[in-house]
């Protein structure tokens, strides 16, 4: 009999023990739960930006040009003439003959009425491309020697430069986004007595491309070209930071 009782005795002190400690993690849970529930009420947004100078590792140029003429034979002479006036113009400034490719062209003929005679256009285009950017700069800007050679360049014949390696900076500037972020939101917690906790939620902004004089800027997945090969990348983040 007495045995029976020390057994209920030690079932009782087990279950109270068991119904404690399930009491005490209750209690941990809820005072948690309450923690993190005015913790997500304490918070606050910060756009961070990063920003980097580049310069263009790829310059590329339509040149277009058209002859004119009521001899088609001696249209297309010319055309030829002036397609090779333009190689020589690159080779002379030391690029292998490879960074120019045929882009096409055109062919169209009306009856002038005046002359008496059908007038034929003939429309050319080569296309320039090069990663030796600089060399590509200094032949850009004695492109006015095509024009003395003969060579009818057309409007929107200009070089364009790209900046091609933007996944490989990419880390590094979101990085730099989320610490310029990090700064205002110490800063903001400072001045209200409170500390930054971690992050509750994060947007990445668009990663964009321009002249470093703020032209020709384009979003990402554009490419990133511009009239300069000195251009700036520039992204801002925008992080929800937890106030302790």
């Amino acid at each position: 009999m007495a045995d029976d009782v020390k057994g209920n005795r030690n079932l009782f002190l087990i279950a109270a023990g068991v119904l404690a400690l399930g009491i005490v993690i209750g209690g941990y849970l809820l005072g948690d739960g309450l923690r993190r529930a005015r913790m997500a009420d304490r918070a606050v947004t910060m756009r961070g930006l990063a920003e980097r100078n580049v310069t263009a590792d790829l310059a590329t140029w339509n040149i277009s040009f058209g002859v004119q003429g009521t001899d088609l034979a001696a249209v297309q002479a010319d055309v030829e003439h002036d397609t090779a006036t333009v190689r020589e113009f690159f080779r002379r400034a030391g690029f292998p003959a490879d960074v120019i490719t045929d882009g096409g062209g055109s062919i169209n003929s009306n009856y002038d009425n005046d002359r008496q005679a059908t007038v034929y256009n003939i429309n050319r285009r080569l296309q320039f491309r090069t990663t030796d950017v600089m060399r590509a700069r200094a032949a850009y800007a004695r492109q006015f020697d095509l024009i003395r050679a003969g060579v009818p360049l057309q409007e929107g014949s200009n070089m364009v430069y790209s900046f091609t390696r933007l996944n490989a900076i990419k880390p590094a500037m979101i990085h730099d986004s989320t610490l310029d972020a990090r700064r205002g939101a110490e800063q903001f917690a400072n001045d209200s007595g409170t500390t930054v906790g971690g992050i509750r939620a994060a947007t990445q902004g668009y990663f964009s491309i321009g002249a470093r004089d703020g032209d020709s800027t384009s979003e990402e997945g554009g490419g990133g070209a511009g009239d300069s090969p000195f251009q700036k990348v520039r992204v801002v983040t925008t992080i929800e930071f937890y106030l302790n």
